[in-house]
């Protein structure tokens, strides 16, 4: 066991999962091991406890492995469980968590961010309930990275990463699972298995992009091998550690393969991708995109046409800037809808608690109280399911919801690698506006609130403040102004516009058409030109 002396690197504080640079940053000398030295000593209980360590397997994931055994070694930890290849998607590591009681398990991902040397890296810390820490915690190990003056770690030989079983690190217990089997008896317990193995067997088609990222796994152990689907129906399931040149980001604008599959004459029934680390998901019918907000509130209404909800639902979540839909259902249901900040760590306490089954992020995550993380390919058996019981196509299942709840037509625009201070510049004129604005017309529409969105978390009281700026109108139709904390380079200004249309009729207009007049209002108001010089969005989905 050796003591390494070293000193604070600046910026080390965890954004809204994790701590998240360019490989490049990681690979300085002592900056893993400062900030993984920083999660040991803010989390006392490791010592003589279990930790859970897996990543997506991109570039750097297996050095950094090797690194945190050693690690976890010298500061005492019992035993660690870890993933073949150093592998487990975010979800899987949760549910191992879960099922072995541990105390806490590391997550190695930048999730939905591009690999390789030049791409990024990220880790961030979930606790004993299989969830991302709390701020409190976070704050905490970052506090621990601003005074640090050494780290400990073993001077053993790597261990070989790719063969199953018990083994030693430095006198410390150390287990090589299967990364997938735990996480496919979870989600066999969930879905119907025997009524999609039908489906498939009938002669439906589906497509599932994994992206060359983590869920390649998953996907052809339980789609093509538990659920008897063609071979070939999983497609870049290999997980590389470039993700193949993929950004792996499943949505519209960057998951084109599977977007021209769906759109082609013999399109497959159903299309799928996830992200990096397996814990988003887009789902598609022929020439039919669903969003992630309807995606959610289709999940919420048809819950009991599954076996793992049959019972219902004891409440439904959603961060503030996904859309409304899924309170529409609630509404009908009469269960509790909560809206949360962004970050799926502020959906734990509810999960916990048992004041929700299901929650749901409008950037392409969704996930239930089956683990403490968005999870993609449980999303994506949630949909199987539903498409093999109903015997309907995935865009007569979403119409038909239209026309029972009303359709809430939504897009997010990403203005991406903004210059930090202009953004932040650019929220600030918004927030100092924000007194004058209700009551006035904007876009021909009356603005009803005007906030900076703060939650108090209804389990601990813990107040969040800043949250986004939001301006709802009258009708029900809201601009949403948020920075986002996931990025790697300059900030991100996410917008977020929604519109309520009850008139089945013009539930066919298309979406960017039917938002026009938000849209020109939302860059109108915050001065968008003004302050990034930028006229259209890097990213709209």
């Amino acid at each position: 066991m050796k003591v390494i002396h070293t000193q604070p690197i600046a910026g080390q504080r965890p954004g809204t999962s994790g701590l998240r640079k360019k490989v490049t940053v990681f690979q300085q000398p002592h900056y893993l091991e400062n900030f993984v030295q920083a999660i040991f000593d803010a989390v006392p209980a490791l010592k003589g406890g279990t930790l859970v360590l897996g990543g997506d397997g991109r570039f750097y994931n297996r050095v950094a492995v090797q690194i945190i055994l050693k690690m976890a070694a010298a500061n005492g930890v019992a035993q660690v469980i870890v993933g073949r290849g150093g592998i487990l998607s975010t979800p899987a590591v949760s549910a191992v968590i879960r099922k072995y009681a541990a105390t806490g398990g590391i997550v190695l991902s930048a999730s939905h961010n591009p690999g390789g040397p030049d791409g990024d890296f990220g880790i961030k810390y979930n606790t004993d309930n299989g969830g991302p820490a709390a701020e409190k915690i976070t704050e905490a190990i970052y506090q621990h990275t601003t005074s640090i003056s050494q780290y400990q770690i073993s001077d053993a030989a790597d261990l070989d990463l790719d063969v199953l079983g018990s083994f030693s690190v430095a006198g410390m217990a150390v287990e090589l699972i299967d990364p997938v089997a735990d996480y496919a008896v979870l989600m066999q317990d969930l879905f119907d298995f025997d009524a999609i193995r039908a489906w498939f067997a009938a002669g439906n088609r589906m497509q599932f992009d994994a992206m060359s990222a983590v869920a390649g796994p998953y996907a052809v152990e339980i789609i093509e091998g538990l659920l008897a689907a063609p071979r070939g129906t999983v497609v870049n399931g290999v997980p590389l550690e470039d993700f193949g040149g993929h950004h792996p980001d499943p949505n519209p604008a960057h998951a084109t393969e599977l977007i021209a599959a769906m759109s082609a004459t013999n399109a497959p029934d159903f299309g799928a991708a996830s992200d990096g680390d397996a814990d988003r998901n887009m789902v598609l019918g022929r020439n039919f995109v669903v969003t992630p907000s309807d995606s959610l509130a289709v999940l919420a209404a048809n819950a009991t046409l599954v076996p793992g909800y049959r019972k219902g639902l004891a409440g439904v979540a959603r961060s503030m800037p996904t859309s409304a839909a899924v309170d529409a259902v609630a509404k009908a249901l009469g269960i509790a809808c909560y809206e949360t900040p962004t970050g799926w760590k502020f959906f734990g306490n509810l999960l916990d608690a048992g004041k929700v089954t299901l929650c749901g992020e409008e950037s392409y995550g969704t996930g239930s109280d089956h683990v403490r993380e968005k999870d993609g390919v449980w999303a994506v058996l949630f949909w199987l399911n539903l498409l093999a019981v109903t015997g309907k196509s995935v865009e007569e299942i979403i119409t038909a919801h239209w026309a029972r709840f009303g359709r809430h037509i939504y897009s997010r625009h990403d203005f991406e690698e903004i210059a930090s201070d202009a953004a932040e510049s650019l929220m600030a004129a918004l927030r100092a506006r924000l007194p004058e604005l209700v009551g006035q017309s904007l876009g021909g529409q009356m603005v009803q609130l005007a906030d900076d969105f703060a939650y108090d978390d209804p389990v601990d009281g813990s107040h969040s403040a800043k949250q986004g700026v939001r301006i709802i109108f009258a009708g029900g139709d809201r601009i949403i102004y948020r920075l986002s904390g996931t990025g790697t380079a300059g900030a991100t200004l996410r917008v977020y516009l929604e519109k309520y249309q009850a008139d089945i009729a013009r539930h066919g207009v298309e979406t960017q058409t039917a938002l026009a007049d938000l849209i020109a209002a939302s860059r109108e108001l915050a001065q968008i030109k003004s302050f990034t010089g930028m006229v259209q969005p890097t990213v709209v989905t």
